[in-house]
């Protein structure tokens, strides 16, 4: 977003914006710049404004002491980041992540059309936000609004108010302070709304929707490694067996797996087995395939099969106490190729089953069954997700009982639920995936979406609206901060008018270079 600066206190009547006394205003047309002005705000901001001054001058006059606040917060970064860039290239320290990054929707945002509408809207919902600020401070101090104007400035989107240069020149200076300072609280205080409405959202679709419950799909676009598993309404029950209860509960336990599997990767060969996830597979079962014979390190199943490797009944006890170089040989020794499909369906003797019944001896699995973990890839990862899809004839008008209680691990007791497994790069396929927290209550599908994007553009809002009130507090030429920056200047009364100019232009032109280099420095790290 762009903000073209307004009239300031202290300078000649030439400004940056063209400030006329006229009623009517041409839209300005260029090859790189086009805006629309229009009028209509003017009245009403205006009466509003002047019929509650006394309520808005001490909501704005806060509005100074965080603006001030966030212009020396912002500075001592820009200086930081400075250092940090010299002694980088010095070659004094190494060039790390940045203290701040002011571009968190980089990483929230997925490139796609609805990603770009969510920008769009939140960018135009943020800069409203923002120029209403500066309007109603103006309005509570009898100054006029001349214009408000929507602008494109070549690929980039924006609006500002006009007001009359004159009128902010009679103002005292801790009155254009509230009046400069106005676009930086309020997008402050947008962010705290936003954080409270993701807050409440729960609450408020509460009657409509179950929250917390489990992650529901939403979408399963076909280029996903899920194409054609899952598909949307399927309701996700558990990872590994570990439950999951949110979309946010999905991504941090697919990175804990992630950890994990690097962990399981050690300096003993390319593969080993998951020694913290387990099936007990019948003997039968084993004597009707057979043992594999290992190439190094490289194991060969027929299609369709899956190589695992009997660990001695795993379970938290034994599966600390065996040593790394033992546990591996073990595994070399008793690879065998099974059907993922059929060992999937088999009781635990891993993950999830910490609470499950052991025999005498502390093993999980019968006299006539064997624990057989899947043996770890270089590169690949073994995810079992159970879920469940209330479209199957075994889940038609059964929904509350697709959702076991939490208390009960043996969850594959349950008609509804489904496992699979996937294996592969799990982070990709966990992004490949659109899920959402809320589920529901009835079979409304064409309302599914509609908490998740009501949080999505709450999200996505807090940050365009705390990205605009950080870039507004720079001490940068043509946005906030400078007029702010001037207006601090005009209330240290050592200092003559003769050294207040040259030290305003100082300062602006360090900030701005400052601001470029760190600007600079965020997305080389970033590449």
């Amino acid at each position: 977003m762009m903000e073209c600066r307004r009239g300031r206190r202290g300078r000649s009547n030439q400004t940056f914006l063209p400030l006329r006394t006229t009623t009517h205003f041409s839209n300005t047309v260029s090859c790189w710049y086009c805006d629309f002005k229009f009028l209509a705000l003017n009245e009403p901001l205006f009466r509003f404004g002047r019929r509650h001054s006394r309520y808005l001058r001490v909501w704005f006059s806060m509005g100074i002491g965080f603006s001030l606040a966030a212009l020396v917060g912002v500075t001592v970064v820009l200086l930081w980041e400075l250092a940090q860039a010299v002694l980088a290239y010095t070659g004094n320290a190494q060039l790390g992540n940045s203290v701040f990054n002011p571009f968190p929707l980089i990483h929230g945002l997925n490139i796609s059309l609805l990603s770009i509408g969510y920008l769009c809207i939140s960018s135009v919902i943020s800069v409203f936000i923002h120029e209403l600020g500066h309007a109603l401070a103006a309005a509570s101090e009898g100054v006029r609004m001349e214009y408000f104007a929507i602008f494109l400035a070549v690929f980039f989107p924006g609006a500002l108010v006009a007001f009359n240069h004159a009128s902010l020149q009679a103002l005292p200076g801790v009155t254009t302070l509230r009046i400069y300072c106005a676009g930086i609280w309020h997008n402050a205080v947008f962010c705290a709304v936003c954080s409270l409405g993701l807050f409440l959202l729960p609450f408020i679709f509460s009657p409509f929707y179950v929250h917390g419950e489990s992650p529901m799909v939403l979408d399963v676009p076909p280029m996903s490694p899920l194409s054609g598993y899952l598909s949307a309404r399927d309701i996700i029950f558990s990872l590994d067996g570990i439950r999951i209860h949110t979309a946010q509960e999905w991504m941090e336990i697919i990175a804990l797996l992630t950890k994990q599997t690097l962990k399981d990767l050690d300096s003993y060969g390319d593969f080993r087995g998951k020694s913290r996830i387990g099936y007990c597979v019948p003997h039968s079962l084993i004597e009707e395939s057979t043992n594999i014979q290992l190439n190094g390190n490289q194991t060969t199943c027929p299609k369709e099969l899956m190589a695992f490797a009997s660990m001695s009944c795993l379970n938290a006890s034994t599966s600390e106490d065996r040593s790394s170089e033992n546990n591996y040989q073990h595994i070399r020794e008793t690879v065998q190729c099974l059907n993922a499909k059929d060992i999937v369906k088999l009781k635990r003797c891993g993950y999830g089953s910490a609470k499950a019944p052991r025999r005498s001896n502390g093993c999980l699995c019968s006299e006539a069954e064997s624990c057989f973990t899947p043996v770890q890839l270089p590169g690949l990862a073994w995810v079992e997700i159970t879920y469940s899809s209330p479209s199957s004839p075994e889940c038609k008008n059964r929904r509350r009982s697709i959702l076991p209680d939490n208390k009960n691990p043996n969850i594959r007791e349950r008609r509804c639920l489904q496992s699979l497994v996937f294996i592969g790069d799990v982070i990709s396929m966990a992004h490949s995936v659109r899920l959402t927290s809320y589920q529901p209550r009835w079979s409304i599908d064409f309302a599914a979406d509609l908490p998740n994007l009501v949080e999505k553009l709450l999200t996505c809002t807090f940050h365009v609206s705390m990205i605009l009130a950080l870039l507004n507090s720079l001490p940068v030429f043509f946005l906030d901060g400078e007029s702010i920056l001037e207006g601090t200047l005009n209330h240290f009364k050592f200092l003559s008018q003769t050294k207040k100019g040259p030290i305003l232009q100082c300062c602006l032109l360090s900030g701005t270079i400052i601001s470029i280099i760190f600007v600079l420095r965020i997305f080389f790290v970033m590449l």
